[in-house]
């Protein structure tokens, strides 16, 4: 049944997202036809109040020049911490070929607007009981240290200017140190959503942009928005689900891209804006504070993601000797817990006899190689879906006696309605069934019958203290070892704020104990 539901929703949202991003990509098509022509109305000042002095009124003299009485001041409060630097790109140095030879050239200004931020702002410290600002900063003037400013913001509707190696670098640099990048098109405008795309796509080459699915803590971690109001010119107001990509590091979002205009300051019920796509301000302002909340939330992880960690790595001698758990490397992001295995590893051999090598090696399901690893391991965060041969090879590797392990990252719900449906396709008589509490998986090398989870499920279900692991049998042993529930952010204990899975220590026994039985089996 609870598959079934999942399927359900996961083709609710897939149809829904499908007919949203249609609209949006039709808009961005039309769109960039009138560049020149479009005048952004959120960039014009503000009218100023008339004066209501009529005209018998004057102004008094100033008094002459007195000996000020003696009086005590105010002292000034000190400026709030800074959370959020604005990319203004003033003065960002230019280049271009000149007779084969690159020159510098004056920087173009690049029209943007603070009225969003300034009311996200002012909105956020209000609901989340927070003292924070934004600063207004350029590539050439900003430290790229996180921990001055967390978030970097970028807005215009003319195309993004183009970034030169060396501040590609430092933006990469600045991601995998912690920081996180939001961007998005003023008034859904084409020219700049498109622009970005390309300087992003130079950040991380491998890494794509992915569309962020409604189960997300960005839709969840402070008002719930699983849908979301947008008005295109003067049409009427739609409501469709929250469209938002990302490209992620580890399990948080490090970049977000919005197409459409993540308005928090336009009344578009009563101003529409001919040429413009933009969410009801109300919910961009609720947006804006989810996006805040799980930046905030994600710091600490999102700054220990990043270290490198170094493992022992194999002698001469122990060269198949020891057992190598190989990582699949599928079509979605495959690898959202880089430490998450060599921590385990790590752990086994403190805690048993089983000789394991730390370094964890990726396998496609295609490659020859994966007959060479009795123990598979697979996770992801989002929907993937494997290839007719992928199909094919992992049926006959199970079949063969090979052990498939699978997690959904974080417990995230689009993995895992897509790891039940493309386990179908590969094993189409078998089925998960939740493992009973006798099954040799709970009882070596440790017994376990209790199991202590993560905050974030304990919200949803306070009683819940019951392994739920599940598995398939293959020729009379299991083949398949699943968790709806994360694993691996428990073994790699960075403390990621949005896991829903087990706690480090349960998550880790598991781990050992699953690994156990598979080498036994």
């Amino acid at each position: 049944m609870a598959g079934r539901e999942f399927d359900g929703m996961a083709c609710f949202w897939r149809q829904s997202v499908a007919v949203s991003l249609a609209l949006m990509l039709t808009w961005l098509a039309c769109g960039t036809a009138s560049a020149l022509a479009f005048d952004n109305p959120k960039a014009r000042p503000p009218r100023a109040k008339p004066h209501r002095r009529s005209g018998g009124e004057s102004v008094p003299p100033l008094p002459l020049p007195a000996t000020p009485l003696r009086r005590s001041e105010r002292k000034r409060q000190p400026a709030p911490p800074a959370l959020i630097g604005m990319i203004t790109f003033t003065g960002q140095p230019q280049y271009k070929i000149v007779q084969g030879q690159r020159r510098r050239v004056a920087g173009q200004k690049f029209p943007t607007t603070q009225v969003d931020i300034a009311s996200l702002m002012r909105y956020a410290n209000s609901k989340l009981k927070i003292r924070y600002r934004y600063m207004q900063t350029s590539l050439a003037k900003f430290s790229w240290d996180p921990t001055e400013l967390p978030l970097l913001y970028i807005t215009g509707w003319t195309p993004m200017p183009r970034l030169d190696k060396a501040v590609i670098a430092r933006l990469r640099r600045y991601l995998y140190d912690g920081g996180t990048l939001v961007l998005h098109a003023q008034c859904g405008r084409g020219e700049f959503h498109l622009s970005a795309r390309r300087e992003l796509a130079k950040i991380f080459p491998k890494r794509k942009l992915a569309m962020v699915d409604t189960d997300s803590p960005l839709f969840k971690a402070y008002f719930n928005i699983p849908q979301m109001r947008l008005r295109l010119g003067n049409e009427p107001v739609k409501t469709v689900p929250p469209l938002l990509e990302a490209v992620y590091l580890g399990c948080r979002p490090a970049i977000l891209l919005s197409a459409v205009d993540l308005n928090c300051s336009w009344d578009i019920e009563n101003k529409p804006i001919g040429g413009g796509l933009l969410y009801h301000r109300e919910d961009g302002l609720k947006l804006g504070v989810n996006i805040i909340t799980t930046t905030l939330a994600n710091f600490q992880y999102a700054r220990a993601w990043g270290t490198q960690k170094q493992y022992p790595k194999p002698g001469p001698d122990s060269a198949g000797q020891e057992l190598v758990v190989a990582q699949v490397a599928h079509a979605g992001d495959w690898d959202p817990t880089p430490h998450g295995l060599a921590n385990l590893m790590k752990y086994i051999r403190q805690a048993t006899t089983l000789k394991v090598q730390f370094q964890p090696q990726s396998v496609g399901l295609t490659d020859v190689e994966v007959f060479r690893h009795p123990v598979l391991y697979m996770t992801g965060l989002g929907d993937f879906k494997l290839a007719r041969d992928e199909v094919l090879r992992l049926r006959e590797y199970l079949s063969a006696g090979g052990v498939l392990i699978a997690e959904a990252a974080a417990g995230r719900k689009a993995f895992d309605v897509a790891f039940r449906r493309e386990i179908k396709r590969v094993l189409p008589a078998g089925e998960l069934k939740l493992l009973p509490p006798g099954s040799p998986v709970y009882q070596r090398p440790f017994q376990i019958t209790t199991v202590n989870y993560t905050a974030m499920v304990k919200a949803a279900n306070p009683a819940l203290n019951a392994p739920m692991l599940e598995g398939i049998t293959v020729a009379g042993q299991l083949g398949v070892i699943y968790s709806s529930m994360g694993l691996a952010s428990g073994w790699e204990q960075l403390g990621l704020a949005y896991n829903r899975g087990y706690a480090d220590t349960d998550a880790l026994r598991l781990g050992v104990n699953i690994i156990t039985y598979a080498m036994t089996h």
